[in-house]
């Protein structure tokens, strides 16, 4: 908000024709220049010695980072020391001008003037259209949405009572605390010494409103892995309180994802937009679909869908069949690979059993239109086996998917039974069977394949095309 005032001259998502989250997006890396362009002024003036900027307890706690660092430069304890220069950084970063004007914007906004919740109401609305654009795109959608804004009162609230049974305790600059080193953490900051709310205050009003609400068993954090200590101490802070919420609290710490170009950082700009991958795979999908031919007789809509879905499903397929917790590189191009471990290969899978099936002149659940069904199961060949065990493994899939809080083992028991199911189809003609009752055998095995594929990738989040 503080850099749209001072550089936007105004400019709207309407006004710029640039998408409202981007917009906004645009401006916080904005204040991240002038806030770290401000703090090494400051870094450079307090490598020589002049500390005229900072005041009262900043400066004496300036004053004893600067001899611990002296001390430890003699023993070269370089651990210790790039410790204490990130405390030096992060000293200089909240004396700047700039963070200066921000905390007066946000004390501003929790007492509510009207100009600043106007601005804040403007941005705000353009983030959360530019969200709903993206969110509808990649077929996500939320039963609840909880805002901070609406949650950092009742963690204020929270606060105040355990400051109250002696949870939290005061400092002389008036900042709340809660002394957790007895159980291997620090020192946490819950409520500022300008009384304005910290993240862990808003988590804290978040659990209890929640729990409040549902009385849910479980409430499950998805949230990357560098949140674990946050989440660690939300809970705990929450268990010292007796909130009932604490034992729900259950943390599914994604592995991060990076890209072929390295991490991406939102503050300093370095991010490929989830608009830009999107964009990119749905053009990578129409590409390699055009190189391979088969598309003639497709309209412009279905061609338009038919490479949404296999896009779409490429990028959602190739995240979610890694274990949540590992860290993984994303690469668009690898993704969409027709003949590798992708959505692609599942979906034309699918494609091919639904051709086969209409062919045939049956229904989607395997079942003759015209003729009637076979109940033989006897003399199975290895292959038409490994594909009906494949099959009955599928509940007890999901089963271990819920458990371990794990869609990957949907992932992957569904590629391996599109895998499978190739394999016999390779060996194994259909149409061509060698008897009437075996050809209908294979047509509801190949009905059974197919339902069960669409069910687990649905399951993802992910759509199967009737053709390709």
């Amino acid at each position: 908000m503080i850099a749209w005032q001072k550089y936007s001259n105004g400019a709207t998502p309407q006004s710029t024709g640039i998408k409202g989250d981007h917009l906004v997006g645009d401006y916080y890396v904005r204040f991240e220049n002038d806030l770290k362009a401000e703090s090494q002024v400051l870094i450079n003036k307090i490598k020589m010695a002049d500390l005229c900027d900072f005041t009262g307890a900043e400066l004496e706690k300036l004053d004893k980072l600067l001899v611990a660092l002296t001390k430890l430069d003699e023993i070269k304890d370089e651990e210790k020391i790039s410790k204490l220069h990130d405390e030096i950084k992060e000293l200089a970063r909240n004396n700047t001008r700039v963070m200066a004007e921000a905390k007066q914007m946000l004390l501003e906004w929790e007492e509510g003037k009207p100009e600043v919740i106007e601005l804040w109401k403007k941005m705000n609305g353009w983030v959360y259209e530019g969200f709903d654009i993206t969110y509808k795109r990649i077929g996500s959608d939320f039963d609840k949405i909880y805002y901070e804004s609406n949650t950092y009162l009742l963690g204020k609230e929270i606060v105040q009572q355990g400051l109250e049974k002696n949870v939290f305790f005061k400092k002389e600059d008036g900042s709340i605390w809660i002394d957790l080193t007895a159980d291997g953490f620090d020192e946490k900051l819950v409520q500022r010494k300008d009384g304005t709310a910290v993240y862990i205050t808003q988590d804290i009003g978040l659990a209890q409103q929640k729990y409040e609400q549902y009385k849910i068993d479980q409430s499950i954090y998805v949230i990357g892995n560098e949140q674990n200590y946050h989440i660690k101490v939300l809970q705990l802070i929450c268990k010292k309180l007796g909130m009932p919420s604490a034992d729900n609290i259950f943390h599914l710490s994604y592995g991060m994802v990076e890209l072929t170009t390295g991490k991406m950082k939102s503050r300093e700009g370095t991010v490929v937009d989830a608009d830009e991958i999107v964009d990119e795979m749905v053009s990578t999908s129409q590409r390699l679909t055009e190189e391979l031919g088969k598309v003639k007789d497709f309209t412009a809509e279905e061609l338009k869908d038919l490479y949404d879905t296999i896009g779409l499903g490429a990028m959602k397929f190739y995240l979610l069949r890694v274990d949540p917790k590992k860290t993984m590189v994303f690469n668009p191009e690898e993704s969409i690979d027709f003949h590798g471990f992708t959505a692609p290969f599942v979906q034309y899978t699918y494609a091919r059993i639904k051709s086969i099936l209409r062919k045939e002149m049956i229904n989607s659940e395997g079942s003759m239109v015209n003729g009637e069904n076979s109940d033989s199961q006897n003399n199975l060949h290895k292959l038409e086996k490994e594909v009906v065990m494949n099959l009955e493994q599928y509940p007890g899939m999901l089963e271990q998917a819920g458990d371990e809080h794990n869609p990957s083992v949907i992932a992957n028991y569904v590629f391996n039974l599109a895998k499978t199911f190739n394999s016999f189809y390779s060996a194994h003609s259909i149409s061509n069977a060698e008897t009437e009752e075996k050809k209908q055998l294979r047509l509801r095995i190949a009905g059974m394949t197919a339902n069960t594929i669409k069910n687990g990738m649905q399951l993802l989040g992910i759509g199967v095309p009737e053709r390709m």
